[in-house]
């Protein structure tokens, strides 16, 4: 029912005899933003060459991938959980959501689902297996890096236009120093994950004053 994992070339699907959904997330470590995850079912036999972990791309080649991605894939989707939900819930419980929500639109239903990490919650009744940097082993969950971490750019790219201090067009809402500085210099935004060490070094209990960052 299972093929080994192999580390020469990305594997088109690890369930051999069900129809199966890759899943990544994107927008984990921020201190800002929504998190990002997608799941995508590729057709049977599916190889493209170029697919691979979406932190070790380009960013042109993340963005032609995911042009190839969208017009191949048997189905695709992208489940977005808030900064709200995430200081609600914690982190790893928002990406896990962010994936459910992901397969939640799918127009095809899977059979069983694969997941780049080590951890992950159950999607209805399915058959599901995590795998440890498997976007880099696995062609649907590096499909999946590539299109959560795209779409997740462009929506901090849009943010950084409403909110100009704090590098997100570079950053992407990343613990950067210029990000922090700036979280310093103006406060925080609704787009802030106020659970989170904003400023590092131990300066959590730090009080923000609110301001218009208009």
């Amino acid at each position: 029912m299972k093929k080994q994992e192999s580390n020469t070339h990305l594997l088109p699907h690890y369930y051999t005899d069900l129809v199966e959904a890759g899943c990544d997330e994107a927008g984990r470590g921020c201190l800002a933003g929504s998190v990002y995850a997608a799941a995508v079912i590729l057709p049977p036999n599916y190889d493209n060459a170029l697919l691979n972990d979406s932190k070790k791309l380009s960013e042109k080649a993340r963005r032609t991938l995911r042009d190839q991605i969208v017009r191949d894939a048997v189905a695709w989707a992208v489940g977005v959980v808030t900064p709200e939900e995430i200081d609600r819930i914690n982190i790893l419980n928002a990406s896990f959501l962010a994936m459910h929500r992901a397969l939640d639109q799918l127009t095809v239903r899977p059979e069983a689902v694969i997941v780049d990490g080590n951890r992950f919650t159950p999607y209805r009744d399915l058959p599901y297996t995590t795998i440890v940097k498997g976007d880099g082993k696995y062609q649907s969950i590096a499909a999946a890096s590539i299109l959560a971490k795209t779409f997740r750019d462009e929506y901090m790219d849009r943010l950084a236009e409403e909110y100009p201090y704090y590098d997100w067009q570079k950053n992407k809402g990343y613990p950067t120093k210029a990000h922090r500085e700036g979280i310093r210099l103006h406060g925080t935004t609704p787009y802030h994950r106020m659970s989170y060490n904003l400023l590092g070094g131990g300066q959590l209990e730090l009080k923000f004053e609110e301001e218009d960052s208009q």
